[in-house]
């Protein structure tokens, strides 16, 4: 698939169903290293495919960081892993220009470059680090280009960054900034496993070695399947919806809900529908449709708007949650 928006109804129709058995294939080979979050490895294949980031946020010892390794390894993807600590600082991520000295004497400054330059970045606990630090990836996240000392170094593509946090309410912690937030596809929030996978996770983890893991699709597999997303089409109706939504969550608009106009300080960006409407898109390829259903919106509200909406202080105050001003905007706004 050279282009896919030059595909014709039933190109798209085989493409889709092929992607859908790619996928399939991709799910079941992390699922013989992971334990239960289903939900969780579909919605990381969906940034991915939407050339999106996702942040995971849960309590230590979910198995975040171990899940995307193995998704690295799945999809034969370079991935490497910063761990945010307070003392961390911009060019231990980026990269930095040093002196370097040959073996005649002569002397030049040549561009080391950070564990950024790679396809797929665990960024460990990262709102350990300060805002400052948090900021050095925002660049990279929206251009997949890092600049230093006036010069431009492209990312090597697929590039994805998968950022984990603890809770904010847990000590030495900084909460990301909205800019940074915003650059985020997904924000995800890790269970805790039930009594049947913690049992599972057990027998897995202290008894033989899990079976090895193998490569199902590469870098030039996943951006073509990138290509196919952006080529699914979108009903009017469709977008008409996302729109709707995305309004609903701003207080100045009459037609919001009592929620919005209570508890909201910013509703979501133009961001939160882009991410709506491309979500769409790979869950659609992941049940093997060609187009776009009010229910594939509806599946990623939560992960697409969650880290959008902000409160305002008679929200906080009253304990309100971005979760439920989602469910409210999702009951009030109706399919047409």
């Amino acid at each position: 698939m050279n282009d896919a928006v030059d595909l014709t109804t039933e190109q798209l129709e085989q493409e889709t169903s092929r992607a859908r058995d790619q996928l399939t294939q991709v799910r079941r080979e992390i699922g013989k290293a992971i334990v239960g979050h289903e939900e969780l490895v579909d919605e990381i294949l969906v940034c991915l495919l939407s050339r999106g980031h996702a942040l995971l946020e849960g309590v230590p010892g979910l198995g975040k960081t171990f899940l995307i390794r193995t998704v690295g390894q799945v999809l034969d993807l370079h991935t490497r892993r910063i761990q945010f600590t307070p003392d961390l600082m911009p060019a231990d991520i980026l990269g930095t220009n040093v002196l370097v000295t040959d073996n005649h004497g002569s002397q030049e400054i040549q561009f080391q470059k950070g564990p950024v330059f790679s396809q797929v970045i665990l960024a460990d606990e990262i709102n350990r680090a300060t805002p400052k630090t948090q900021s050095a990836l925002l660049e990279a996240m929206q251009e997949q280009r890092v600049t230093i000392g006036g010069i431009t170094y492209p990312l090597e593509l697929p590039f994805m960054v998968l950022a984990t946090q603890n809770p904010i309410e847990m000590e030495g912690t900084y909460p990301l900034p909205e800019a940074q937030m915003d650059r985020f596809f997904f924000k995800l929030r890790v269970r805790y496993p039930s009594r049947e996978e913690m049992t599972d996770i057990v027998n897995r983890t202290t008894g033989t070695p899990p079976p090895q893991l193998e490569r199902v699709m590469d870098a030039p597999a996943i951006m073509q399947l990138q290509q196919l997303v952006r080529a699914l089409p979108v009903a009017q109706p469709v977008t008409d919806y996302v729109v709707r939504l995305i309004y609903a969550t701003h207080p100045q608009e009459e037609a919001s809900p009592e929620v919005t106009r209570t508890f909201v300080r910013y509703g979501a960006s133009p961001r939160g529908a882009q991410s709506l409407i491309l979500a769409g898109k790979v869950f659609a390829l992941m049940a093997g449709r060609s187009h776009v259903s009010f229910e594939d919106i509806r599946r990623a509200l939560f992960p697409a708007l969650r880290h959008r909406i902000i409160l305002n202080f008679h929200g906080e105050a009253e304990g309100m949650t971005t979760e439920a001003v989602v469910t409210e905007v999702a009951g009030h706004v109706k399919e047409e």
